[in-house]
């Protein structure tokens, strides 16, 4: 069949670039819908509770679950406004922009900083150097320094040529978020805060009101959609790095999402890339992705295409990666013997078991026997951790070996001595079942002893439940689990994801894609830093 003329591909392409913007259009209009309803929806209850309610404290809550709820829509409604004007752009299709209430202007109280583009010396159109100035343009973009708030304005003076009166004024500065209503540091503050801090933005419209610069909750939203549409090319790129690890730490845990009357629990996911401990070169990542339940297809769907080496708990939903007909390889299973080692150590320690029994305890010796046998294990760990994958093969095979083999008979043996209900049983058999998994690393050295790369990145989520309580939505825990892929990979790297955040919003509307690498946090240095270097 003879190949479509070239011309017929080009407009086939069009064709689908038009669809792609009217879909992307279509999408920021429903967004915008539920968000405006979303709002009537909380001057209502606000209204209503002014006129008829109590002051009480379950009024206070059902207030402060509405507005979470629309704090969520709103970003989500920005964040597509911001992706269907890209969609749009060198499209016949009309970008869709949300209609916003009239802007306040910035307190005049604040200093201004005035910022002067340099104007041209000479005219654009003749070349003649007999300008003389018109007027200016003056953009005001609400900055904050810590502890001190400042209004930027960026000054855009305009000439007219004597000559030939034609008008050359230079161009307005590329912003990260549409209108640049607000500067770099401020938005990745407001981004810091509340997914890195778990600060939710109705407390942090409060403190801003606090120091005399009242934001309404809606537009603090806003920003934060646009800015993750904004750095979903950064985001992109970390994945790909995690995802091409030979070895991915893998883990997950609960946290609760807002529906219509309750919060049903969602889970948030977490593969990280830390090459560190055999002294890989490749810097550490931490991807993040967010579900409603706890199925297997979740993981399986993360990790498509994924053929190395998975290190978890005995999750059950993981075994669909471990098949040997999986395409197009087979995960390589790795147990963590921290979980382990935890199922004997509640066994064996007293002071847990008194408190939790209170005083009708029953501390198991064999529990506490296992429990000093793996931690001699873990010493042996210790002293290879950050050698290279031979040289920690070469003492596993020296001095790991005859410990894990001896571990094994020993727990054997205590195992046939056991009643099955006994709860040292089920610990032993924990390990027993699946114990190819847990000695893999003697034959690996790359694999390492215990999971605790994934817990200590879910850490800070555990952390922020007690905060932020629950998600407004599957939406929001997806922008959560979008945000900490950002902050942890800025952590597991040692830099400041605030300043990091700031020079990136400061930098990524206007940079080249061949350059994005730069801005990755493996690769990022402080401006101050650039500035010395140069």
């Amino acid at each position: 069949m003879a190949a479509a003329p070239i011309s017929d591909v080009t407009a086939l392409r069009a064709a689908l670039l038009d669809a792609e913007a009217e879909a992307a259009r279509a999408k920021a209009i429903n967004a915008d819908l539920v968000a405006r309803v979303a709002l009537l929806e909380l001057q209502n209850e606000k209204m209503r509770r002014a006129l008829y309610g109590q002051r009480s404290e379950r009024g206070q809550l059902l207030i402060g679950q509405l507005e979470l709820g629309l704090e969520e829509l709103e970003a989500s409604a920005g964040e597509d406004e911001a992706l269907g004007q890209r969609a749009a752009a060198g499209t016949p299709v009309e970008a869709f922009t949300r209609t916003r209430p009239s802007r306040k202007p910035l307190p005049a109280h604040l200093p201004r900083e005035r910022v002067v583009v340099a104007a041209p010396t000479s005219c654009a159109c003749c070349g003649s150097d007999r300008l003389s100035k018109l007027g200016e343009d003056v953009t005001e973009t609400l900055e904050v320094i810590p502890r001190q708030w400042k209004v930027v304005q960026t000054v855009r003076e305009r000439f007219a040529c004597r000559v030939c009166e034609g008008i050359t004024q230079p161009p307005a500065p590329f912003h990260a978020t549409p209108r640049g209503l607000f500067g770099p540091s401020f938005l990745a503050m407001v981004m810091f805060e509340k997914f890195g801090t778990h600060q939710p933005l109705n407390r942090q419209r409060d403190r801003y009101a606090r120091e005399g610069v009242e934001i309404s909750l809606s537009t603090l939203a806003d920003q934060v959609g646009a800015c993750a549409a904004a750095l979903a090319p950064l985001h992109r790129l970390i994945e790909a790095h995690v995802l091409a690890a030979e070895r991915l730490h893998g883990d997950d845990t609960t946290v609760p999402v807002l529906a219509k009357t309750t919060a049903h629990v969602g889970r948030l996911w977490t593969y990280v890339r830390d090459d560190r401990p055999f002294a890989g070169p490749a810097p550490p990542a931490a991807l993040f992705r967010y579900s409603r339940t706890r199925r297997a297809e979740h993981p399986v769907a993360h990790l498509t295409g994924y053929g190395g080496i998975l290190q978890g708990d005995a999750y059950a939903g993981y075994n669909t990666l471990f098949r040997s007909d999986r395409s197009p390889s087979p995960v390589t299973r790795a147990l963590c013997w921290a979980h382990a080692r935890r199922k004997f150590f509640e066994l064996g320690d007293v002071a847990a078991q008194l408190k939790r029994r209170k005083g009708a305890s029953v501390i198991s010796p064999i529990a506490a026997e296992a429990v000093r046998r793996i931690d001699v294990i873990f010493d042996a760990e210790r002293a290879v951790n950050g050698n290279t994958i031979a040289e920690r093969l070469a003492m596993r095979q020296e001095i790991a070996i005859p410990l894990v083999t001896d571990l094994e008979q020993w727990l054997r043996s205590q195992r046939a001595a056991l009643a099955r209900h006994n709860p040292v049983a089920g610990a032993i058999d924990y390990m027993l079942k699946d114990w190819a998994a847990f000695a893999r690393f003697l034959d690996d050295g790359r694999i390492c002893l215990t999971n605790n790369a994934a817990e200590r990145a879910l850490r800070g989520v555990a952390l922020g439940r007690k905060s932020w309580l629950f998600a407004g939505s599957d939406r929001g825990g997806e922008r959560a689990a979008f945000m900490y892929t950002l902050i942890g990979t800025a952590k597991l790297n040692d830099i400041d994801p605030q300043a990091w955040l700031a020079d990136v919003l400061a930098r990524i509307a206007d940079i080249q894609q061949s350059q994005l690498c730069e801005l990755l946090p493996w690769n990022w240095r402080r401006p101050a830093e650039l500035l010395k270097a140069a």
